[in-house]
Protein backbone atom coordinates (compact mmCIF):
# COMPACT_ATOMS: atom_id res chain seq x y z
CA UNK A 1 0.00 0.00 0.00
CA UNK A 2 2.90 2.57 0.62
CA UNK A 3 4.47 1.68 -2.59
CA UNK A 4 1.42 2.15 -4.07
CA UNK A 5 0.68 5.78 -2.83
CA UNK A 6 4.19 6.89 -3.21
CA UNK A 7 3.85 5.97 -6.77
CA UNK A 8 0.39 7.85 -7.14
CA UNK A 9 1.79 11.27 -7.91
CA UNK A 10 4.27 9.56 -11.00
CA UNK A 11 0.94 7.99 -12.20
CA UNK A 12 -1.12 10.87 -12.53
CA UNK A 13 1.38 12.85 -13.41
CA UNK A 14 1.88 10.40 -16.77
CA UNK A 15 -1.66 10.42 -16.88
CA UNK A 16 -1.20 13.98 -17.06
CA UNK A 17 1.52 13.77 -20.23
CA UNK A 18 -0.34 11.06 -21.81
CA UNK A 19 -3.97 13.29 -21.49
CA UNK A 20 -2.45 16.24 -23.46
CA UNK A 21 -0.42 13.92 -26.01
CA UNK A 22 -3.77 12.10 -27.31
CA UNK A 23 -6.07 15.29 -26.55
CA UNK A 24 -4.06 17.23 -29.24
CA UNK A 25 -3.86 14.24 -31.47
CA UNK A 26 -7.58 13.97 -31.42
CA UNK A 27 -8.27 17.81 -32.08
CA UNK A 28 -9.85 16.62 -35.08
CA UNK A 29 -11.81 13.79 -33.02
CA UNK A 30 -13.32 16.15 -30.37
CA UNK A 31 -16.83 14.27 -30.91
CA UNK A 32 -15.34 10.64 -30.34
CA UNK A 33 -13.12 12.00 -27.19
CA UNK A 34 -16.36 13.44 -25.66
CA UNK A 35 -18.73 10.52 -26.56
CA UNK A 36 -16.17 7.92 -25.49
CA UNK A 37 -13.08 8.76 -23.16
CA UNK A 38 -15.20 11.77 -21.17
CA UNK A 39 -17.58 9.14 -20.23
CA UNK A 40 -15.45 7.46 -17.78
CA UNK A 41 -13.82 10.36 -16.37
CA UNK A 42 -17.40 11.24 -15.18
CA UNK A 43 -17.70 8.26 -13.47
CA UNK A 44 -14.53 8.60 -11.92
CA UNK A 45 -15.75 12.26 -11.19
CA UNK A 46 -19.53 11.41 -9.88
CA UNK A 47 -17.40 8.33 -7.69
CA UNK A 48 -15.80 11.64 -5.85
CA UNK A 49 -18.85 13.02 -5.58
CA UNK A 50 -20.43 10.10 -3.78
CA UNK A 51 -17.61 9.97 -1.29
CA UNK A 52 -16.80 13.65 -0.48
CA UNK A 53 -20.09 14.08 1.84
CA UNK A 54 -19.55 11.13 4.18
CA UNK A 55 -15.91 12.23 4.29
CA UNK A 56 -16.47 16.19 5.16
CA UNK A 57 -19.36 15.37 7.52
CA UNK A 58 -17.73 12.14 9.86
CA UNK A 59 -14.28 13.88 8.91
CA UNK A 60 -15.08 16.89 10.67
CA UNK A 61 -16.99 15.24 13.57
CA UNK A 62 -13.77 13.38 14.06
CA UNK A 63 -11.91 16.19 14.06
CA UNK A 64 -14.14 17.88 16.91
CA UNK A 65 -14.42 14.91 18.81
CA UNK A 66 -11.08 14.61 19.34
CA UNK A 67 -10.39 17.42 20.43
CA UNK A 68 -13.02 17.69 23.20
CA UNK A 69 -13.25 21.21 23.67
CA UNK A 70 -15.39 23.93 22.08
CA UNK A 71 -13.31 26.47 22.90
CA UNK A 72 -10.18 24.49 20.92
CA UNK A 73 -12.59 24.42 17.89
CA UNK A 74 -13.51 27.90 18.12
CA UNK A 75 -10.05 29.02 18.12
CA UNK A 76 -9.11 26.67 14.94
CA UNK A 77 -12.33 28.01 13.30
CA UNK A 78 -11.31 31.92 13.62
CA UNK A 79 -7.71 31.19 12.86
CA UNK A 80 -8.96 29.60 9.54
CA UNK A 81 -11.77 32.17 8.40
CA UNK A 82 -9.21 34.70 9.16
CA UNK A 83 -5.68 33.23 7.12
CA UNK A 84 -8.71 32.58 3.85
CA UNK A 85 -10.27 36.16 4.14
CA UNK A 86 -6.52 37.54 3.87
CA UNK A 87 -4.99 35.19 1.60
CA UNK A 88 -8.24 35.65 -1.04
CA UNK A 89 -7.73 39.54 -0.68
CA UNK A 90 -4.15 39.47 -1.52
CA UNK A 91 -4.81 36.94 -4.42
CA UNK A 92 -7.17 39.19 -5.97
CA UNK A 93 -4.70 42.44 -5.19
CA UNK A 94 -2.03 40.03 -6.89
CA UNK A 95 -4.90 39.49 -10.09
CA UNK A 96 -5.74 43.09 -10.76
CA UNK A 97 -1.64 44.35 -10.17
CA UNK A 98 -0.99 41.86 -12.76
CA UNK A 99 -3.77 43.02 -15.04
CA UNK A 100 -2.86 46.31 -15.28
CA UNK A 101 0.76 45.24 -15.44
CA UNK A 102 0.02 43.30 -19.08
CA UNK A 103 -2.86 45.02 -20.02
CA UNK A 104 -1.18 46.33 -23.23
CA UNK A 105 -0.41 42.83 -24.77
CA UNK A 106 -4.19 41.94 -24.06
CA UNK A 107 -5.96 41.32 -27.77
CA UNK A 108 -8.49 43.53 -28.51
CA UNK A 109 -11.28 41.49 -29.49
CA UNK A 110 -14.63 42.61 -31.06
CA UNK A 111 -17.54 43.12 -28.44
CA UNK A 112 -20.62 43.28 -30.90
CA UNK A 113 -23.00 40.66 -30.64
CA UNK A 114 -21.88 39.46 -27.58
CA UNK A 115 -24.44 37.44 -25.50
CA UNK A 116 -24.17 36.23 -21.79
CA UNK A 117 -27.11 35.44 -19.83
CA UNK A 118 -25.58 36.00 -15.89
CA UNK A 119 -28.08 33.95 -13.16
CA UNK A 120 -29.02 36.67 -10.66
CA UNK A 121 -26.72 37.22 -8.13
CA UNK A 122 -28.20 35.64 -4.84
CA UNK A 123 -28.78 38.76 -2.08
CA UNK A 124 -26.39 38.14 0.76
CA UNK A 125 -29.12 38.09 3.45
CA UNK A 126 -30.09 34.89 1.62
CA UNK A 127 -26.86 33.22 1.37
CA UNK A 128 -26.76 33.55 5.16
CA UNK A 129 -29.94 31.89 5.81
CA UNK A 130 -29.74 28.99 3.17
CA UNK A 131 -25.97 28.34 5.52
CA UNK A 132 -28.39 26.60 7.86
CA UNK A 133 -30.14 23.32 6.90
CA UNK A 134 -33.59 23.09 7.40
CA UNK A 135 -33.24 19.12 6.99
CA UNK A 136 -31.11 16.87 7.84
CA UNK A 137 -31.01 14.63 5.02
CA UNK A 138 -31.40 16.99 2.29
CA UNK A 139 -27.63 18.75 2.56
CA UNK A 140 -26.10 15.33 2.20
CA UNK A 141 -28.30 14.65 -1.26
CA UNK A 142 -27.15 17.53 -2.53
CA UNK A 143 -23.98 18.05 -2.25
CA UNK A 144 -24.31 21.41 -0.16
CA UNK A 145 -21.11 21.19 1.93
CA UNK A 146 -21.89 24.42 3.69
CA UNK A 147 -24.92 22.87 5.07
CA UNK A 148 -23.18 19.59 5.64
CA UNK A 149 -20.48 21.26 7.73
CA UNK A 150 -23.10 23.13 9.83
CA UNK A 151 -24.85 19.72 10.55
CA UNK A 152 -21.07 18.25 11.58
CA UNK A 153 -20.46 21.65 13.84
CA UNK A 154 -23.70 21.26 16.10
CA UNK A 155 -23.31 17.53 16.51
CA UNK A 156 -19.98 17.43 17.21
CA UNK A 157 -21.04 20.53 20.01
CA UNK A 158 -24.03 18.00 20.86
CA UNK A 159 -21.40 14.78 21.32
CA UNK A 160 -18.62 17.34 23.15
CA UNK A 161 -21.38 18.72 25.79
CA UNK A 162 -23.35 15.38 26.27
CA UNK A 163 -19.95 14.01 27.63
CA UNK A 164 -19.26 10.27 28.71
CA UNK A 165 -23.25 9.71 27.72
CA UNK A 166 -22.19 9.89 23.94
CA UNK A 167 -19.24 7.20 23.92
CA UNK A 168 -21.20 4.98 21.81
CA UNK A 169 -21.47 8.01 19.47
CA UNK A 170 -18.09 8.63 19.49
CA UNK A 171 -16.62 5.18 18.47
CA UNK A 172 -19.60 4.69 15.75
CA UNK A 173 -18.52 8.31 14.11
CA UNK A 174 -15.14 6.90 14.23
CA UNK A 175 -15.84 3.38 12.62
CA UNK A 176 -18.22 5.33 10.11
CA UNK A 177 -14.91 7.08 9.37
CA UNK A 178 -12.45 4.54 8.54
CA UNK A 179 -14.84 2.98 6.55
CA UNK A 180 -15.62 5.90 4.46
CA UNK A 181 -11.90 6.56 4.39
CA UNK A 182 -10.87 3.13 3.19
CA UNK A 183 -13.53 3.83 0.58
CA UNK A 184 -11.94 6.78 -0.86
CA UNK A 185 -8.33 4.81 -1.02
CA UNK A 186 -9.94 2.53 -3.54
CA UNK A 187 -11.20 5.46 -5.62
CA UNK A 188 -7.98 7.15 -5.12
CA UNK A 189 -6.12 3.74 -6.75
CA UNK A 190 -8.23 4.80 -10.16
CA UNK A 191 -7.09 8.58 -10.15
CA UNK A 192 -4.51 7.87 -13.37
CA UNK A 193 -7.50 6.50 -15.18
CA UNK A 194 -9.90 9.28 -14.03
CA UNK A 195 -7.00 11.87 -14.60
CA UNK A 196 -6.44 10.82 -18.23
CA UNK A 197 -10.48 10.65 -19.16
CA UNK A 198 -11.15 14.31 -18.06
CA UNK A 199 -8.30 15.77 -19.47
CA UNK A 200 -8.16 14.21 -22.65
CA UNK A 201 -11.46 15.45 -24.41
CA UNK A 202 -10.59 18.96 -22.71
CA UNK A 203 -6.98 18.90 -24.55
CA UNK A 204 -8.92 18.07 -27.48
CA UNK A 205 -11.78 20.75 -28.22
CA UNK A 206 -9.45 23.54 -26.21
CA UNK A 207 -5.82 23.11 -27.56
CA UNK A 208 -6.13 25.34 -30.49
CA UNK A 209 -7.52 27.99 -28.55
CA UNK A 210 -4.83 27.90 -26.23
CA UNK A 211 -2.82 29.35 -28.30
CA UNK A 212 -5.13 31.66 -30.08
CA UNK A 213 -6.15 34.91 -29.46
CA UNK A 214 -6.94 34.23 -25.34
CA UNK A 215 -3.32 33.26 -24.77
CA UNK A 216 -1.96 36.27 -22.92
CA UNK A 217 -4.67 36.50 -20.30
CA UNK A 218 -4.79 33.00 -19.46
CA UNK A 219 -0.80 33.16 -19.36
CA UNK A 220 -1.50 36.40 -16.73
CA UNK A 221 -3.79 34.33 -15.04
CA UNK A 222 -1.34 31.24 -14.15
CA UNK A 223 1.99 33.67 -13.64
CA UNK A 224 -0.46 35.65 -11.12
CA UNK A 225 -0.78 31.53 -9.51
CA UNK A 226 2.28 31.01 -9.75
CA UNK A 227 3.36 34.14 -8.33
CA UNK A 228 0.73 33.76 -5.46
CA UNK A 229 1.86 30.18 -4.18
CA UNK A 230 5.33 31.07 -4.55
CA UNK A 231 5.24 34.42 -2.31
CA UNK A 232 2.12 33.98 0.01
CA UNK A 233 1.97 29.79 0.40
CA UNK A 234 5.84 29.55 0.66
CA UNK A 235 6.09 32.46 2.99
CA UNK A 236 3.46 31.60 5.28
CA UNK A 237 4.24 27.98 5.50
CA UNK A 238 7.88 28.65 6.07
CA UNK A 239 7.34 31.20 8.30
CA UNK A 240 3.90 30.39 10.28
CA UNK A 241 4.08 26.38 9.57
CA UNK A 242 7.59 25.56 10.15
CA UNK A 243 7.74 23.40 6.80
CA UNK A 244 10.07 23.97 3.93
CA UNK A 245 8.49 25.45 1.03
CA UNK A 246 10.20 22.47 -0.96
CA UNK A 247 8.77 20.03 1.24
CA UNK A 248 5.33 21.62 1.14
CA UNK A 249 5.22 21.93 -2.78
CA UNK A 250 6.49 18.32 -2.94
CA UNK A 251 4.30 16.46 -0.70
CA UNK A 252 1.60 18.60 -1.88
CA UNK A 253 2.58 17.46 -5.91
CA UNK A 254 -0.51 14.48 -6.21
CA UNK A 255 -3.21 16.78 -4.72
CA UNK A 256 -2.40 19.67 -7.11
CA UNK A 257 -1.55 17.43 -10.27
CA UNK A 258 -5.37 15.93 -9.41
CA UNK A 259 -6.97 19.31 -8.81
CA UNK A 260 -5.46 20.53 -12.54
CA UNK A 261 -7.29 17.85 -14.32
CA UNK A 262 -10.41 17.57 -12.41
CA UNK A 263 -10.96 21.05 -11.65
CA UNK A 264 -12.76 20.18 -9.06
CA UNK A 265 -11.76 21.77 -5.09
CA UNK A 266 -14.64 19.62 -3.39
CA UNK A 267 -13.61 15.90 -5.59
CA UNK A 268 -9.66 17.05 -4.76
CA UNK A 269 -10.75 17.03 -0.79
CA UNK A 270 -9.82 13.21 -0.13
CA UNK A 271 -6.42 13.77 -1.77
CA UNK A 272 -5.65 16.54 0.01
CA UNK A 273 -6.58 15.20 2.91
CA UNK A 274 -4.18 12.09 2.66
CA UNK A 275 -1.06 14.95 1.51
CA UNK A 276 -1.62 17.30 4.50
CA UNK A 277 -1.19 14.73 7.16
CA UNK A 278 1.78 13.61 5.11
CA UNK A 279 3.56 16.83 5.42
CA UNK A 280 2.03 16.49 9.28
CA UNK A 281 -0.75 18.75 9.41
CA UNK A 282 -3.02 17.17 12.62
CA UNK A 283 -5.53 14.45 11.62
CA UNK A 284 -8.12 16.43 13.37
CA UNK A 285 -7.23 20.12 12.61
CA UNK A 286 -6.98 18.73 8.58
CA UNK A 287 -10.64 17.19 8.97
CA UNK A 288 -11.36 20.51 10.14
CA UNK A 289 -10.06 22.72 8.15
CA UNK A 290 -10.01 21.59 4.57
CA UNK A 291 -13.58 20.65 3.88
CA UNK A 292 -14.26 24.61 4.88
CA UNK A 293 -11.63 25.68 3.00
CA UNK A 294 -13.29 23.64 -0.53
CA UNK A 295 -16.08 25.49 0.29
CA UNK A 296 -14.90 29.06 1.37
CA UNK A 297 -11.24 29.54 -0.20
CA UNK A 298 -11.03 30.48 -3.38
CA UNK A 299 -7.31 32.09 -3.56
CA UNK A 300 -7.00 31.03 -7.30
CA UNK A 301 -10.90 31.85 -8.71
CA UNK A 302 -10.03 35.36 -6.67
CA UNK A 303 -7.14 36.12 -9.20
CA UNK A 304 -9.29 35.05 -11.97
CA UNK A 305 -11.69 37.70 -11.06
CA UNK A 306 -9.05 40.44 -11.31
CA UNK A 307 -7.50 39.49 -14.32
CA UNK A 308 -10.59 38.69 -16.15
CA UNK A 309 -12.15 42.02 -14.61
CA UNK A 310 -9.12 43.95 -16.16
CA UNK A 311 -9.42 42.14 -19.51
CA UNK A 312 -13.15 42.52 -20.00
CA UNK A 313 -12.76 46.56 -19.45
CA UNK A 314 -10.16 46.58 -21.86
CA UNK A 315 -11.96 45.15 -24.08
CA UNK A 316 -15.03 47.61 -23.52
CA UNK A 317 -12.45 50.36 -23.45
CA UNK A 318 -12.97 51.16 -19.95
CA UNK A 319 -10.24 52.39 -17.38
CA UNK A 320 -11.02 51.42 -13.75
CA UNK A 321 -10.25 53.68 -10.91
CA UNK A 322 -8.81 53.03 -7.83
CA UNK A 323 -11.69 52.57 -5.77
CA UNK A 324 -13.88 50.17 -8.37
CA UNK A 325 -10.29 47.89 -8.18
CA UNK A 326 -10.84 48.32 -3.96
CA UNK A 327 -14.77 47.16 -4.95
CA UNK A 328 -13.31 44.18 -6.89
CA UNK A 329 -11.44 43.60 -3.75
CA UNK A 330 -14.29 43.34 -1.64
CA UNK A 331 -16.72 41.88 -3.78
CA UNK A 332 -14.50 39.34 -4.97
CA UNK A 333 -13.42 38.34 -0.91
CA UNK A 334 -16.79 38.03 -0.03
CA UNK A 335 -18.59 36.34 -2.84
CA UNK A 336 -15.77 33.61 -2.73
CA UNK A 337 -17.98 32.27 0.65
CA UNK A 338 -20.34 29.99 -0.04
CA UNK A 339 -19.18 29.71 -3.77
CA UNK A 340 -19.20 25.89 -4.57
CA UNK A 341 -15.70 23.92 -5.07
CA UNK A 342 -17.08 22.54 -8.69
CA UNK A 343 -16.09 23.25 -11.88
CA UNK A 344 -17.23 26.58 -13.38
CA UNK A 345 -18.14 28.36 -10.08
CA UNK A 346 -16.11 30.94 -10.98
CA UNK A 347 -18.29 32.09 -13.83
CA UNK A 348 -21.01 32.74 -11.43
CA UNK A 349 -18.49 34.84 -8.96
CA UNK A 350 -17.08 37.02 -12.20
CA UNK A 351 -20.51 38.04 -13.01
CA UNK A 352 -20.82 39.34 -9.15
CA UNK A 353 -17.97 40.80 -9.94
CA UNK A 354 -18.17 42.51 -12.52
CA UNK A 355 -21.78 44.35 -11.90
CA UNK A 356 -20.27 45.41 -8.47
CA UNK A 357 -18.15 47.91 -10.85
CA UNK A 358 -20.88 48.64 -13.87
CA UNK A 359 -18.82 46.35 -16.27
CA UNK A 360 -20.83 44.76 -18.81
CA UNK A 361 -21.89 41.05 -17.71
CA UNK A 362 -22.19 40.56 -21.60
CA UNK A 363 -18.63 40.42 -21.40
CA UNK A 364 -17.90 36.69 -19.73
CA UNK A 365 -18.26 35.62 -22.85
CA UNK A 366 -15.01 37.09 -24.39
CA UNK A 367 -13.53 34.00 -22.06
CA UNK A 368 -16.07 31.47 -21.80
CA UNK A 369 -14.83 29.32 -24.18
CA UNK A 370 -11.74 28.85 -22.11
CA UNK A 371 -13.18 29.25 -18.80
CA UNK A 372 -12.17 24.92 -18.00
CA UNK A 373 -8.70 26.47 -18.77
CA UNK A 374 -8.38 29.30 -16.45
CA UNK A 375 -10.53 26.64 -14.00
CA UNK A 376 -7.73 23.58 -14.17
CA UNK A 377 -5.28 26.31 -13.02
CA UNK A 378 -7.54 28.31 -10.16
CA UNK A 379 -8.19 24.94 -8.93
CA UNK A 380 -4.77 23.57 -8.24
CA UNK A 381 -4.09 27.22 -6.47
CA UNK A 382 -7.69 26.63 -4.08
CA UNK A 383 -6.97 23.62 -2.83
CA UNK A 384 -3.08 24.60 -2.33
CA UNK A 385 -4.05 27.51 0.09
CA UNK A 386 -6.41 24.54 2.50
CA UNK A 387 -3.60 23.07 2.37
CA UNK A 388 -1.26 25.57 3.53
CA UNK A 389 -4.09 26.81 6.00
CA UNK A 390 -3.93 23.35 7.82
CA UNK A 391 0.28 23.11 8.12
CA UNK A 392 -0.31 26.77 9.52
CA UNK A 393 -3.36 26.23 12.07
CA UNK A 394 -1.70 22.99 13.28
CA UNK A 395 1.49 24.35 13.66
CA UNK A 396 0.12 27.10 15.85
CA UNK A 397 -2.20 24.79 17.90
CA UNK A 398 0.75 22.95 18.97
CA UNK A 399 2.75 25.73 19.60
CA UNK A 400 -0.09 26.79 22.31
CA UNK A 401 -0.78 23.77 23.68
CA UNK A 402 3.11 23.82 24.40
CA UNK A 403 3.11 26.88 25.87
CA UNK A 404 -0.18 25.59 28.36
CA UNK A 405 1.88 22.66 29.35
CA UNK A 406 5.05 24.98 30.20
CA UNK A 407 3.28 27.32 32.27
Amino acid sequence: MKKIKSNLALQIFIALVLAIVVGLLMSKQVAFANAYIKPFGTIFLNLLKFIVCPIVLFSILCGMISMKDIRKVGSIGLKTIVYYMLTTAVAIVIGLLMGQLMKGFFPVLSTSDLVYEAKEPTPFMNVLVDIFPSNFLAPLVNANMLQIIVIALFVGFGIILVGEKADGVRVLIQQLNDVFMKVMELILKLSPIGVFCLLTPVVAENGAKIIGSLAMVLLTAYISYVIHALVVYSTTVRTMGGVSPLKFFKGMAPAMIFAFSSASSVGTLPLNMECCEKLGADKETTAFVLPLGATINMDGTAIYQGVCAIFIASCFGIDLTLGEMATIVVTATLASIGTAGVPGAGMVMLAMVLTSVGLPVEGIALVAGVDRIFDMGRTVLNITGDASCALIVSSMERKAEQKKLSQ
